[in-house]
């Protein structure tokens, strides 16, 4: 069973057993000090092994004081101005070591910086049509995320989750065709208010693998973002892909940080990178 988003206070958050965490998505700031008990009491009756926070900066202090660390930030987050933090709690010991062996390969080409990555797309990428995805793509969006995503931390399997993102324009899909089929797949989760986007959900199906398609779905999704107003952008892209974290590097992302053991994806708790780009 994936894990439900819900509401403390005036904040959002998404917890279950399918990561085995709660996540704070969104942070009110009335409910900066209050909301920490209840997150940690909400752990404690659920048996979960990681609480982690997209905080303000501003909030940072309530969370040092009861053990969170800080894991990856992006500066300028909310609307062009205001830092973001993200913190975590680890309420396992197991889960807070982190993969060192991952940790070390990911390191070893990073600190070879852009250098280690080429920014040219081949030939036979460019026989594909990019596009923008609407309610009509539905089933095909669903159908690509069914093949490449084993498990997912959001329920992109769910036809009636696309749509009713699409609807209630929490999140933009983008996609590349080959004649009449889809074959690549990309979400920007848009915040308006905070003049930020989530750069997510990449998936290629295997057989069209290596063209860079990726990266030019990214080269669409800012375009289509920077005219919304987003000042913004970052992902959460998996530490043991090093393809998706070279994409970002390629196109100008910073690196940041490392949410360790954080998220359900691929079929297993995986660490996460965080890249992050301004407008």
């Amino acid at each position: 069973m994936l894990d439900k988003i819900e509401e403390i206070g005036k904040s959002i958050i998404q917890h279950g057993k399918f990561n085995n965490r709660i996540y704070l998505l969104k942070l009110d700031p009335e409910d900066n000090g209050e909301i920490i008990s209840d997150l940690e009491q909400l752990a404690s009756q659920e048996g979960y092994s990681k609480i982690f926070c997209k905080i303000h900066s501003g909030a940072l202090p309530f969370f040092l004081i009861r053990g969170y660390t800080i894991e990856a930030y992006v500066p300028r987050f909310y609307d062009g101005k205001t830092d973001c933090l993200m913190v975590s709690r680890f309420l396992d010991e197991e889960r807070s070591r982190p993969p060192l062996d991952e940790l070390k390969l990911f390191s070893e080409w990073l600190e070879k910086g852009e250098n280690s990555v080429n920014n040219s797309i081949t030939n036979n990428s460019s026989q594909y049509e990019l596009c923008n995805l609407d309610t009509n793509n539905v089933i095909p969006i669903t159908e690509v995320f069914k093949r490449v995503f084993e498990t997912y931390p959001f329920p992109v399997h769910d036809p009636d989750y696309i749509l009713d993102t699409m609807r209630k324009n929490k999140a933009k899909y983008f996609g590349i065709r080959d004649a009449d089929k889809l074959i690549a797949v990309s979400t920007a989760d848009i915040d308006i208010k905070g003049k930020n986007a989530e750069m997510t959900d990449f998936a290629v199906l295997p057989e069209y693998r290596g063209s860079r398609l990726a990266y030019r779905l990214l080269l669409l999704m800012e375009e289509n973002i920077k005219s919304d107003g987003i000042k913004t952008a970052y992902t959460i892209a998996r530490l043991r892909e090093p393809g998706m974290n070279k994409t970002f590097i390629r196109a100008g992302y910073k690196y940041s940080g490392t949410l360790v053991n954080n998220t359900n994806i691929g079929g297993n708790i995986e660490s996460m990178n965080i890249f992050y780009k301004h407008f």
